[in-house]
């Protein structure tokens, strides 16, 4: 035995306590020129494969954590689709633990919501440190961006579609969007979408 080395702990037995925090990971869909916003032009490309994916995700995760603008947007929509077939994740999304980011939603309505009151930096701490499975977010905004400057995302998934779309781009509202990325996974899939998987450096 090593000097000073522990009874029954090995390196590899020991933790530290980001090893025990829950993720974040992001999981955005974005055109070649950056588009991300009203994404049905993923439609053409939302096959099996990327179902598999898709579901990969929402398998390892038991909460969603977005800002008023994705909640606006999902909690129209998400409600609205038959929970009773299993290709559509209603079931899921209506059902699962909702975070949302927001200083002006007071009263949401939609199923197992709540909102983070205080400091979203503090609060999102908190949450990883809370036990459970992966925190999903979906887009890449200014709540996604505060929090990989914070070092509290562990993953951000970029799905790229094969698709020039115009209009703004993702940075657009983000004026000081610099992060520096380390490439983590890629998938290539045969409908010819990229998930590029990448993990905060310098954290």
């Amino acid at each position: 035995m090593a000097p000073g080395s522990v009874p029954g702990v090995t390196e590899t037995d020991t933790e530290t306590p980001e090893d025990t925090m829950r993720r974040i990971i992001n999981s955005t869909y974005i055109t070649l020129d950056g588009v991300i916003e009203n994404p049905a032009w993923t439609s053409p490309y939302f096959d099996e494969e990327a179902m598999a994916f898709a579901g990969e995700q929402t398998d390892g995760a038991d909460a969603l954590l977005m800002g008023r603008r994705t909640y606006d947007g999902f909690a129209a929509a998400w409600p609205k689709m038959d929970e009773s077939d299993p290709t559509t994740g209603a079931a899921y999304f209506n059902n699962v633990k909702k975070y949302v980011a927001s200083t002006t939603l007071k009263d949401p309505e939609w199923k197992n919501t709540e909102v983070l009151q205080g400091d979203l930096i503090e609060e999102v701490t908190k949450l990883k440190a809370q036990d459970g499975k992966d925190i999903l977010m979906y887009g890449y905004g200014v709540v996604t961006h505060a929090l990989v400057k914070a070092g509290l995302v562990d993953e951000v998934r970029f799905w790229i579609h094969p698709v020039l779309q115009g209009g703004p781009s993702v940075s657009s509202p983000l004026s000081d969007a610099q992060a520096t990325l380390a490439l983590a996974d890629t998938r290539v899939m045969k409908s010819g979408v990229i998930i590029a998987s990448y993990r905060p450096v310098n954290r």
